[in-house]
């Protein structure tokens, strides 16, 4: 399917991973894909760590995790992967820090969260790693906000943020950290903030439209997208039940406001608990949960240029709640639910004269 300008899209497919693996930690370095922790077919956190060389496509596995976790941060330092929270093998939060030497080949602890935590919102900025929000062991909702300086191994404290929640999605624009949505237990969030990293300030932008869980997230080209999820009904529709939607909404950092597009620019497929991603300016909606008694195997764009949703090739294996990572033209789909945890590593292409 052409994207425009004599580029299109295409499947890559690469070898599976030694583990089958959902809710794994993923990160690219110097031309490897590390996946690390996540859930396998028991249900329980792993250990276990693999990287695949992006050249050879050969898996090799690495230095077990000193601490056993899924649904934890990654942020790459150089020559360094650092892991930070998630949960561990009694689904507790966790407040460990580890950081992965790639040269060494080896695990060192470093400073631990100042509260564990899951569902930690990572950010890199300037070799500093701002943690925003998660939820602790007690299973409320953060709001805390830390800054990790590695050259004193040391956390410290930022003004938190207005909306406490876990899980949120993140997105650095110029000098602010954008926080959309994230949940406060069962709930979704519709809060919308920014956090201006020069002033130390937050600001509160107008929350999105509609509540919706499991929805997906991306900003490309000075816009924020919220699309399809959950849908759920309001506080007095008590005959209402949740349900998967196409909706598109799109923020605009310029004008300050939401849009709720129309039926005509929604999503091709109702989905949520997908992958989404930002590519040669495409928005790109892949897999997930729909009204299908199994998961998604279908892809769809939409173009900024031209305004509108197109199909694209369909994922070769149909996941849910996978992990997702771009890096340059890839968009990287790992792991996740198909009838099970899955080892299918697949990424999603934007090439030229295809």
């Amino acid at each position: 399917m052409a994207a425009g300008g004599g580029r299109a899209f295409a499947w890559q497919v690469f070898p599976p991973m030694p583990t089958c693996r959902v809710y794994g930690t993923v990160a690219h370095q110097d031309g490897h894909l590390l996946v690390l922790g996540g859930c396998g077919r028991a249900g329980l956190p792993l250990d276990t760590a693999e990287t695949l060389d992006m050249a050879s496509h050969t898996w090799l596995a690495l230095a077990p995790l000193p601490t056993a976790r899924a649904g934890a941060a990654a942020v790459v330092l150089g020559k360094q992967v650092l892991v930070v929270g998630g949960v561990d093998e009694v689904q507790s939060p966790v407040a460990a820090v580890e950081a992965f030497l790639a040269d060494e080949g080896r695990w060192e602890r470093r400073a631990t969260l100042p509260q564990a935590a899951m569902g930690v919102a990572t950010v890199e900025r300037d070799g500093m790693v701002y943690a925003l929000g998660g939820m602790g062991p007690d299973t409320a909702p953060q709001a805390q906000v830390r800054v990790y300086e590695p050259r004193r191994d040391c956390w410290l404290s930022l003004p938190s943020m207005p909306t406490p929640c876990y899980g949120a999605s993140t997105f650095l624009h110029g000098n602010k950290i954008y926080v959309l949505g994230g949940r406060q237990g069962k709930l979704p969030v519709t809060a919308f903030e920014a956090f201006d990293l020069e002033t130390r300030t937050w600001t509160r932008h107008p929350s999105l439209p509609s509540r919706r869980a499991f929805a997906g997230c991306a900003m490309a080209e000075g816009s924020v997208f919220s699309l399809g999820g959950l849908q759920q009904p309001g506080p007095h529709n008590f005959y209402s039940r949740p349900h998967f939607v196409n909706t598109v909404e799109m923020f605009d950092l310029e004008h300050g406001s939401w849009t709720k597009l129309p039926r005509s620019l929604r999503m091709r497929d109702k989905r949520a608990d997908f992958v989404v991603g930002s590519l040669g300016g495409n928005i790109v909606a892949i897999g997930g949960l729909g009204n299908q008694p199994c998961p998604l195997a279908s892809v769809e764009s939409f173009s900024l240029a031209r305004r509108r949703w197109e199909a694209l090739p369909a994922m070769p294996t149909a996941r849910c709640s996978c992990s997702s990572l771009q890096a340059g033209p890839r968009l990287f789909v790992i792991g996740g639910v198909a009838q099970g945890p899955s080892q299918a590593v697949e990424a999603l292409c934007l090439r030229d004269g295809v």
